[in-house]
């Protein structure tokens, strides 16, 4: 096969939910991938907050909608002569098999690489894939492919039981679920049809109660498959893989099955001839003598990233090689750098993926679980043994309260009627931690759970051990606990003392964590990857160190809020801090980013992001180097913020700001003071403790206010009060007391980014938001430059957030929120830390203002750093910022705007003037509308 010369690249778009960061990493891996072989390319993409989108990466990138329309003139622009259609998601997919009925790639000559799109379009017609993988002898479900209900209530009243109407080329299983009679399959056919974009869907027979397991394949153009990665469900059919708990490697069948599974998998990617990875889904019966094929992603996908991140094989890089005619067993062994790549990873431990849903933020939608996915992001974790990996990865999701021992009082255990565990017990976000109450409790045992859940009797049991274990750690050595996996804030909890306490017996009796290295070959080669995992059950192995490091602290698993760009400030930090000699540590947990590839830092530790884990590869890194680590934090979001005062507590050394700074900007009393101080205008206000403060502060600013508590992101617990009514609403909530009363000020919302080197500051650029406030400005359109403010009014608003910076002794950057009404600036709150806006203005500017901020942040000036003090000129093009939501997918869910973020993700215009900037912008975010994905 000729070598391409240059190769179009769809990227997937904003985040919604069932697409995530893990289109980010695949382009990623895939454009330098392409580029190392010296091919150019040209990305199409339109979310700004992807490292993908910077130019270094990308090559020639191109931010607009992801439309026919606007890829076809992309193509004639461009002339690319070939087209890679699988690192895009869903969307990617899609717009490639668009294009190609359209006779665009025909017309222009653009040649599809690796998987051919026969063979995306056999995997995803569900009646094709049906017809193709029964022709070879591999069971499916008893199915019918419909295009009208009528056709499909016949098929439901033939089989007599209940049905799974999963719709064709949908995201998520968007559209698709469960039927157990006529009227519901009657809804959920209809539904269906609406999602699919060719109105198909397949109705098959329910196989709920059955095992899922998905294999990682890969395939090249010489038939050489190898499977990846096998990972089990953890939840039995009927929740969306997404919204399953995930384990690999499969622990629960015996190896025969195990094998029978992987045979069959390798033979249908083989039959497809998909060339590339790809995702194969298989329901088996939990005696293990049957099984059915379910479908087949015939692209990278979430799976893969896991896959990738669970075995430390670069899935979507070697499949962008295998796209350009690259043989498997040609490519060398990425982890060992020796033999081939045509090799079937091994691992000698244990991963778990658990989801991170929205519901948080959304108490009052439906949390139960279904085919249709509700998560927005997910955290794994790496251990020994399956009870360590799990308890790591409820830390690891962030639960805020949630931990192991976590019981919602309202689940009333005390007087629950054995006939009600069945609905005590549906899938739900909350079951894994219900199950756990119940054996805690004496209620059921793990045979019981087995029974009602379908969850496989290895996995409960093993449950019914930690419980086990966890009510016999009083007494018991400490390492004896940690061993178990208990963080030392549960056996804190357990002990009844402060976790500081624990912390300190441990670093006493010597008890700390080993670190192992993920190495795709469980040792048995010599490996250089320098990706670890702590655990307490082995012996250290360890790490190269080239000089003094530099750790940044990740933003974890991706939630609304605190989402993808924070991941890019992480990757862009890590980059700068290499590029300065010194060596770049990321630990961080979310399988999905780019952040997570080892290939992005010096060192990558894939750990929970609490205290305890923060600190404990601080103090291996200090062994390690023999020098304290410096700790990088405002670019993980509020995730990493919040550790700062513990961290200080513990004499680390934060780089670009204090404790102190950071409890300034978060306290908003507090930072109300520091306003004061400067003679600098914020909204009068007041604090209030208890609801009867609250309505006396109400009673003397007079509504409208807005309320807001302390160390929050994305808007959480924040809401605006116009009326008696509202009043009574908030105070019938779970309050976070104390909160800041505010009079809600009128005017022209901004945000500004600062950067500062404790001397000077500059401002990169404004963004003006075009809702009035009391939207949350994640949730707002917005431009930069700003359109409706004077050069001189800008300038005013600039040297408030350098004062701010000065006034705070920062280094680094520091994001500004005010409202400009007239000349009067008033300033809402202050961010000591990256924000969401710093992608737009860094992709509107063509500067890298990550890169600046952390050598501000290590030490260096602004004229170091090649920035000139003050506000910087305006850019050449105007960028329009478009939120995307996706809270269709959440029934219950209150879609309305207001002062707590709804957005999961956002998409960018730039042209030369606001019209056509705005025109992109609303047409790239209508692309990903819900009507867009129902087609």
């Amino acid at each position: 096969m000729t070598a391409p010369r240059r190769v179009l690249v769809i990227g997937s778009g904003p985040i919604v939910i069932g697409q995530a960061a893990e289109f980010d990493y695949a382009g990623v891996q895939a454009c330098l991938a392409l580029r190392g072989e010296g091919v150019e390319t040209v990305l199409v993409n339109s979310n700004p907050a992807t490292v993908m989108t910077d130019p270094d990466v990308g090559g020639t990138v191109v931010i607009g909608p992801l439309t026919v329309e606007h890829l076809t003139a992309v193509i004639e622009e461009h002339r690319p002569d070939a087209l890679l259609p699988t690192l895009g998601g869903q969307t990617g997919l899609n717009l490639a098999v668009a294009l190609d009925d359209a006779g665009v790639l025909e017309r222009s000559g653009v040649r599809v690489l690796g998987t051919p799109l026969a063979a995306v379009r056999a995997a995803e017609d569900r009646g094709g894939f049906r017809a193709l993988v029964t022709g070879i002898g591999e069971p499916v479900p008893e199915s019918a492919v419909v295009e009208t209900v009528e056709d499909g209530l016949r098929f439901v009243e033939h089989l007599g039981g209940p049905v799974v109407v999963r719709p064709a080329f949908t995201l998520g299983g968007g559209g698709g679920g469960f039927a157990a009679t006529l009227a519901e399959a009657r809804e959920r056919i209809a539904h269906g049809l609406k999602a699919s974009p060719i109105g198909q869907v397949l109705v098959e027979r329910s196989l709920l109660g059955w095992y899922e397991i998905e294999f990682e394949v890969l395939r090249d153009a010489a038939d050489t498959t190898i499977a990846i990665c096998g990972m089990e469900n953890l939840d039995p059919m009927g929740v969306h893989t997404g919204d399953s708990i995930v384990v690999a490697p499969i622990q629960t069948l015996p190896d025969p099955v195990v094998q029978r599974l992987r045979r069959c998998a390798l033979k249908i990617v083989r039959v497809l001839r998909l060339e590339g990875g790809c995702n194969v889904q298989l329901a088996v019966r939990p005696d293990g003598d049957d099984y059915r094929v379910i479908e087949v992603n015939p692209r990278v996908s979430r799976s893969s990233a896991l896959a990738s991140k669970a075995t430390g094989y670069p899935i979507a890089r070697v499949a962008a090689l295998v796209a350009l005619g690259k043989r498997l067993d040609e490519l060398p062994n990425p982890a060992t750098g020796i033999g081939s790549a045509a090799f079937e990873p091994a691992v000698d431990y244990v991963v778990v993926k658990l989801p991170r849903w929205p519901f948080d933020k959304f108490p009052a939608a439906d949390r139960s679980l279904g085919i249709q996915m509700k998560a927005t992001g997910e955290a794994m974790a790496i251990d020994r043994e399956f009870g360590p990996a799990l308890l790591k990865a409820i830390r690891s999701v962030e639960p805020r309260g949630r931990g192991w021992l976590w019981e919602d009082p309202a689940w009333g255990l005390s007087h629950r009627a054995q006939e009600d565990l069945d609905a005590f017990l549906a899938p739900s976000d909350t079951r894994l931690w219900r199950m756990v109450a119940l054996l805690r409790h004496g209620w059921a045992d793990a045979s019981a759970l087995s029974s009602i859940t379908g969850i496989a009797p290895w996995f409960t049991e093993r449950l019914a051990e930690l419980v086990e274990t966890e009510r016999g750690l009083v007494g018991r050595p400490l390492l004896d606990a940690k061993r178990a996996g208990f963080g030392d804030a549960t056996v804190a909890e357990i002990a009844g003392v402060p976790p500081v306490a624990i912390r300190r017996a441990r670093v006493r009796a010597g008890i700390a964590p080993a670190y192992r290295r993920v190495d795709t070959c469980a040792g048995e080669f010599p490996a250089e990857t320098p990706y670890f995992y702590s655990s307490y059950a082995d012996e250290e192995v360890a790490p190269l160190a080239n000089g003094r490091s530099v750790i940044v602290v990740g933003s974890g698993p991706i939630r609304i809020g605190q989402g993808i760009e924070f991941d890019y400030c992480s990757v862009r930090a890590a980059w700068a801090i290499r590029a300065m000699g010194l060596d770049a540590v990321v630990i961080n947990n979310n399988p999905e980013t780019v952040s997570t590839d080892y290939d992005a830092c010096s060192r990558l530790y894939f750990e929970p992001l609490d205290i305890e884990s923060v600190l404990d590869v601080i103090d291996h890194e200090r062994a390690l180097t023999g020098e304290p680590p410096h700790v990088v934090l405002t670019f993980g979001g509020q995730t990493a913020i919040d550790l700062a005062k513990e961290l200080a507590y513990a004499d680390v050394p934060i780089a670009g700001l204090t404790a102190e700074a950071i409890e300034l900007t978060e306290d908003r009393e507090r930072f109300a003071g520091l306003l004061d101080e400067l003679g600098i205008a914020g909204p009068r206000g007041q604090l209030a403790a208890t609801p009867e403060e609250l309505r006396a502060a109400i009673a003397e600013i007079g509504l409208p206010v807005i309320v807001r508590p302390s160390w929050v992101i994305g808007g959480r617990g924040i809401a605006v009060l116009r009326s008696d009514a509202d009043v009574a609403s908030l105070l019938a909530t779970e309050i976070g007391w104390p909160l800041r009363v505010d009079e809600m000020v009128e005017g022209i919302e901004l945000d500004v980014d600062a950067i500062c080197d404790g001397v000077d500051w500059c401002v990169p650029g404004i963004l003006e938001q075009l809702d009035a406030p009391g939207v949350h400005s994640g949730d707002s359109v917005a431009v930069l430059p700003p359109q409706r403010l004077s050069r001189h009014v800008q300038e005013r608003a600039a040297a408030v957030a350098g004062r701010i910076a000065l006034a705070l002794g920062l280094r680094g950057i520091l994001n500004v929120q005010m409202i400009v009404s007239g000349e009067r600036v008033t300033v809402i709150e202050a961010n000591p830390r990256a924000s969401r806006t710093v992608p737009i203005v860094a992709k509107a500017l063509g500067r890298d203002v990550v890169a600046a901020a952390v050598r501000c942040a290590l030490g260096a000036s602004l004229a170091e750093v090649g920035w000139q003090p003050g506000l910087a000129p305006d850019a050449a093009l105007v960028a329009v910022k478009a939120p995307v939501g996706s809270l269709w997918r959440l029934p219950g869910v209150d879609a309305g705007l207001g002062p707590e973020m709804r957005s999961t993700g956002e998409v960018l215009g730039l042209a030369p003037s606001y019209p056509e900037a705005s025109a992109l912008a609303l047409a790239a975010a209508a692309a990903h509308a819900p009507a867009a994905e129902s087609g």
